[in-house]
């Protein structure tokens, strides 16, 4: 008899846990809250902006982007049919990762390096001329802390790096202005969280990666899809998921998860007005660390004291969604992504049009839209330019104005003119900024998990000691380690493995991959590094960076 399993919510976790269970035999339902498949990673319509006829145009809760050393969603993507290939045929790689400052040109950084002398040219110069400020002490003093990274035992950075800040950890307070702002200051971007607030054990082995993969010939760092993120990934995913059998309910509201006796008994549902229980063998919560706070009960607590950590993580939350500006020209800017050093608000943007080649923007809005630069905003708290308000006190007009005068700001520099008001067709702000009030602050629907320092006791597992109950989400223990949706689909693997063994089932189990290896140097060149660190951790001495 099959089993079944209840999966609540249906974003990148939920939908990936309902992959690989249906593919094994279990009978699985899906129940989102949200009217729109996929969570974090869903793309939106800008309802009303379509006439005569043409589709909406498209928005995002942000630009999806795909790095290199991502391996389980990258996986997933490659069993997703989509016309004669999968959806992995639509990742498309970016050559340009480029730095806007308020006082000089863009500096661009190669994102993909091929094995000329030209591009050789341009990272020597990225690294020794690089307009930026930096010293050769502070790409030192830098290099330096990528390498005891690297050199470090894994037992080290989960528990002594765990209780470090980056700031901290890579001595910042010593260092000049310049690497402050770029080395301490990239955590908002990539995590959306001050780099006195973020953990190493996060931060460090995600900065070594990204940092390899950025200097690794032929391949880029980094990669897109082809298209909004709806049509050529989720919506593929949703028709295939459904195809095989599972029961995916949109608009449906969990309201409660009912635990007696140390098991769960039922989840209440609403949907289509009605509010009924569900049942079944197994139920997986693939919420957001946010609103699983909510669910968690004092009897589910009884049955697993483990689980007021994640209650506790509730608050370890921050900011991090996306504005699209449509343009009535093509502004390709760079082919990449540009990261606006000087915002105030951590801006990062790609020109999306030019990674969209079979997508015809005159099909969408009012036909005359030619281009969409997507912007994410990464820091919520920071007073702006314009207003001198944070994005949070701001209305979302004037969210859409801070936004686009920080980066004339950023582009404008030395005479050159690369954004003006003039190109501007239309804007669209993330669906999840809701404004209930014009005269208080925002309020966000989608925060984003930071890894704060010490809060990876609070992290739990996939299982839990609830025989029934298993965790899918990014703030469950994983290797990514980070907020992404790398993360989610780990944990979703974790969670069905967790259900197959507790089921003994004879499934082959979901693969897990070892994350952030370096694989840019060969593994032998590290494994004795680590395990002169490891005896040194055990005997209480501090990490030294030598061999013996």
């Amino acid at each position: 008899m099959l089993k079944k399993v209840v999966i609540l919510g249906g974003g990148v976790a939920g939908m990936s846990a309902a992959h690989e269970l249906v593919v094994r035999g279990y009978e699985v339902s899906v129940y989102e809250f949200k009217s729109i498949p996929g969570g974090k990673a869903r793309s939106m319509p800008f309802i009303g902006s379509g006439t005569g006829g043409r589709k909406d145009l498209p928005g995002e809760h942000g630009f999806r982007l795909f790095p290199r050393f991502y391996r389980h969603v990258i996986d997933t993507l490659k069993r997703i049919p989509y016309e004669n290939g999968t959806v992995y045929d639509n990742l498309t790689e970016v050559t340009r990762l480029d730095i806007a400052t308020y006082t000089a040109p863009l500096l661009p950084l190669l994102a993909k390096i091929e094995f000329s002398l030209d591009n050789f040219m341009v990272v020597i110069r990225d690294l020794f001329d690089n307009g930026l400020g930096l010293s050769m002490d502070d790409l030192e003093q830098y290099g330096r802390k990528l390498w005891q990274v690297m050199t470090s035992c894994d037992e080290r950075i989960r528990e002594e790096y765990n209780l470090i800040d980056w700031w901290n950890f890579i001595e910042a307070d010593q260092q000049s202005p310049a690497f402050q702002k770029i080395f301490a200051g990239f955590t908002k971007t990539l995590v959306a969280c001050q780099s006195k607030i973020a953990n190493t054990q996060t931060v460090g082995p995600v900065a070594v990666q990204m940092t390899l993969d950025i200097t690794t010939p032929g391949t880029s760092f980094v990669r897109l899809l082809n298209g909004p993120t709806n049509d050529k990934w989720v919506n593929p995913w949703l028709t295939f998921l459904r195809d095989q059998g599972v029961d995916y309910h949109l608009a449906a509201k969990v309201e409660s998860i009912e635990c007696v006796d140390g098991v769960i008994r039922s989840a209440k549902v609403t949907e289509n007005g009605k509010t009924f229980d569900i049942e079944a063998d197994y139920y997986i919560a693939a919420f957001p660390v946010e609103v699983m706070g909510k669910f968690i009960t004092d009897a589910m607590v009884q049955a697993d004291p483990t689980l007021v950590g994640v209650q506790k993580l509730v608050d370890s939350v921050a900011w991090m969604n996306g504005i699209q500006y449509y343009l009535k020209e093509e502004l390709p800017i760079t082919h990449g992504h540009v990261i606006y050093l000087d915002a105030p608000w951590s801006l990062t943007s790609v020109s999306q049009k030019q990674f969209w080649p079979d997508v015809d923007l005159s099909e969408y809005g009012d036909g005359t839209v030619k281009g969409v630069l997507s912007v994410d905003i990464s820091d919520w708290d920071t007073p702006g330019v314009l207003f001198g308000k944070s994005a949070t006190l701001c209305t979302a007009e004037e969210i859409k104005a801070e936004v686009w005068a920080q980066m004339k700001l950023s582009l404008n520099v030395d005479g050159a003119v690369i954004l003006e008001d003039d190109v501007l067709h239309s804007w669209f702000l993330d669906t999840d900024i809701q404004f209930e009030n014009p005269d208080q602050a925002c309020t966000n629907m989608e925060p984003l998990l930071i890894n704060r320092v010490g809060t990876w006791d609070d992290r739990p597992e996939a299982y839990t000691a609830i025989p029934n109950l298993f965790l899918a989400a990014d703030y469950v223990r994983t290797n990514t380690n980070l907020a992404t949706m790398e993360g989610a689909n780990e944990a979703a693997r974790r969670a069905v493995n967790a259900i197959l063994k507790q089921d003994g089932s004879m499934e082959k189990p979901c693969e897990i991959w070892e994350m952030y290896t370096f694989e840019l140097w060969h593994i032998d060149l590290l494994k004795p590094y680590h395990h002169h660190d490891k005896r040194r951790f055990e005997k209480g001495l501090p990490w030294d960076g030598k061999l013996f």
